[in-house]
This record gives structure tokens, sequence and C-alpha cells, in this order.
């Protein structure tokens, strides 16, 4: 069976509805960030970068929030390989764009050592993070696939970060496209289910 690491609110939770989602059989296995279990040893031994998602499988731990997804949910990738490349796109974007300026706020001790460095970073998240919903707002429109209804995994991951979003001082109301695309998201059984363990 599969055994997910995950910590609440997190981009781990994306690949716990992608679980959902397709109905893999699966063990949840909370990383308490509160107690900073994620710098501790023994999880350490799961993932050495000591972040989360982790996830053991019978051929070893993967980690890495999109190659999780794709694992767990294949039938969920495009089999056309643009539309392939378009999902992976767009979560790489997510990933490498939007997630950091979304961790910039509440994790600043990554990128720097003192605490005014810190709250200058919590000060420019709104906008930095403003920023990247005006262009996901002008191009999920033209992306090669139906977005909200779960065709794809990318689908998981955007639904997360934008969960995000009310943290960060940015209101989803302004974003009518992602406004739309969460209320979807919403209605998913696979999304309910993870609300009612406490996970978003």
């Amino acid at each position: 069976m599969l055994k997910l690491h995950y910590a609440p609110r997190t981009i781990s939770v994306a690949v716990a509805l992608a679980l959902e989602e397709v109905g893999a059989p699966h063990e949840l296995v909370l990383v308490d960030f509160a107690s900073a279990a994620q710098t501790k040893p023994d999880y350490h031994k799961i993932n050495p970068k000591g972040r989360v998602p982790a996830l053991e499988t019978p051929d070893g731990i993967l980690t890495e929030t999109g190659a999780l997804l794709e694992y767990v949910a294949p039938a969920l990738v495009p089999d056309n390989p643009f539309q392939a490349a378009k999902m992976r796109e767009l979560m790489c974007y997510l990933n490498g764009t939007m997630h950091p300026h979304h961790a910039h706020r509440l994790r600043g001790e990554r990128w720097a050592d003192k605490e005014s460095s810190f709250e200058d970073m919590r000060q420019k998240t709104p906008m930095r993070v403003a920023e990247c919903c005006a262009y996901l707002a002008e191009q999920l429109p033209h992306m090669p696939f139906p977005l909200g209804e779960m065709q794809v995994v990318s689908d998981a991951y955007l639904f997360v970060v934008l969960s995000w979003l009310d943290g960060d001082g940015v209101d989803i109301a302004d974003y009518p496209g992602l406004a739309d695309f969460q209320a979807r998201m919403e209605n998913r059984a696979s999304v309910k289910a993870i609300r009612d363990k406490g996970m978003l």
C-alpha cells in the first residue's frame, strides 16, 4: 500500500487529493510541523530534504509533488504529448514561481537571516502572488484540456496553491476564472473527503 507523508495545508495535500480522486488505497502519515518533525532524523530517513510530500511505494520512496501526482494518477496525464507538456508547464510554474512567493511569507529563513528581511518578504508576498494570479487568469483559458474536472493531475496542484490566497492577502474574487475553478473543485467528492480529514 502507498504511504503518504503529509502536513495539512501544504502542497502535499494535492497528492492526497489525487489519491482520493483515483481511489488508490493509501495510508496517511502526519508530519507534525508544529513539533518540527520534518527536521528530525526519523523523518530524514524518509525524506532527507525535510519537506513534504514523501510517498512510500513498493519500489521505494518518491518526493516532489509533480512526480508524485503523475505516479499516483497516471490516468490523469494526457496521452497527447503537447497536452501533457502543457500540464507539466503549469505544474512547473506553480512549483517554481507561485509556491516560492507564498513561502516567502512563511519561511523567510530559507532566504535570509535578519528579521527585517523576513518582514520585507512578508510585505512583498501579496503583490507577487497577485501577479501570479493575473498570469494564471490569462493563461488557463488557453490550456488544451478542461480545468476543474480532475481530468489532469495539475488540477489538484492548482487547487491547493489557490487555497492559500486568502492567507497571502489576495482575494480570489478579483480573478473570476480562478474563483470558478475553485468552486467547481470544491464540489468534487475527493475535495470534500480531504476537507473532512482536516487537511485543508
